[in-house]
């Protein structure tokens, strides 16, 4: 009996938290019954009432409607419906976190609104055949990284590539890569891993493709240089492949400069070049990530130095059009 009246509070809170919102109410004689049915737990009004105020001076906002039959509900929480909304939305979105993890977290997210709450969270975003990431391993991955990153210790671990069998194969002949972990990056629907190597480079490298949990090493983390700023290295790394920045030059028609803000930010400094266009210089990772970007405009921004970037964006268009002539 002693232990029931522990429990009791408790189990209280659960009922309303879980059955009662804003437009749902439980009154006294119903908690009293599901205490009973469900927990095997006696109470009687005196009871309900002097533990609901016990429970609302401990921090939860319980209403209270008099009546001949007082009725109770959880009237606010600590997530509004709309806040849950955008979690599960990401959540399901996430390229990175696989179908099973996902429905299990919406799972656990849609319980925060309680059951009726738990209806009107059901969304329509248009992800049911989304491609997803299928390492389960991720999230065991992602705290070892967390921790060495708290600690400020370098890492060890495989990374893995897809070879045309779509089997697993080693990268770095096998051998684990080295890192001195700086930042865990979501761009792009895919989860980076963000670090120093052993030569004073800055890497990344998608976590979905770690191929098992990583060590973390005694030896101290090298330290990032002091002018490595993360949002720029993500807003001029496209699609976040590793290569060489060099500072471009680009000559820009008026009417992009919403994607330009977009991809390099508002501070970008502009320079005005003529009436229809504007010039900008920005440091970037010259890859054909980046020559891809560039051709998607069709013309409106143009690559004016350095002439060895350019002649690389011109030599990979030559070797596309003789690609699409051949065949």
């Amino acid at each position: 009996m002693d232990n029931d009246s522990k429990l009791r509070p408790l189990y209280l809170a659960k009922i309303l938290y879980e059955q009662t919102d804003e437009e749902h109410y439980l009154t006294t004689v119903q908690l009293i019954n599901i205490l009973e049915e469900k927990y095997g737990i006696s109470a009687h009004r005196q009871t309900i009432k002097s533990e609901i105020a016990l429970l609302r001076k401990f921090g939860l906002e319980i209403q209270e409607i008099k009546s001949v039959q007082n009725r109770y509900n959880i009237c606010s929480r600590d997530f509004e419906n709309s806040e849950l909304k955008l979690l599960i939305d990401a959540v399901e979105s996430a390229k990175f976190i696989t179908a099973g993890k996902s429905k299990e977290l919406v799972a656990k997210l849609s319980s925060l609104a309680g059951n009726f709450g738990a209806e009107k969270l059901k969304r329509n975003v248009c992800c049911e055949g989304r491609i997803k990431s299928d390492n389960e391993r991720i999230y065991i991955i992602v705290d070892a990284i967390n921790e060495a990153i708290n600690a400020d210790k370098k890492i060890s671990f495989p990374y893995f590539q897809y070879n045309i069998k779509k089997e697993h194969q080693l990268k770095h002949n096998g051998n684990p890569y080295v890192l001195s972990p700086l930042h865990l990056v979501w761009n792009g629907d895919f989860y980076y891993l963000v670090g120093v190597t052993e030569d004073n480079t800055i890497r990344n490298f998608r976590v979905d493709r770690i191929a098992k949990c990583p060590t973390i090493l005694e030896e101290d983390s090298i330290q990032a240089p002091e002018d490595f700023n993360i949002d720029y290295y993500i807003n001029t790394t496209f699609r976040m492949f590793n290569a060489e920045h060099t500072d471009v030059e680009l000559l820009c028609d008026n009417d992009v400069i919403d994607s330009i803000i977009d991809r390099f930010g508002e501070n970008i400094e502009i320079t005005e070049a003529a009436t229809e266009n504007f010039k900008i210089t920005v440091n970037v990772a010259t890859s054909h990530i980046f020559y891809s970007w560039i051709f998607g405009f069709g013309g409106k921004v143009r690559i004016l130095g350095p002439d060895a970037v350019r002649e690389e964006y011109v030599s990979m268009l030559d070797k596309v059009r003789e690609s699409a002539s051949a065949s």
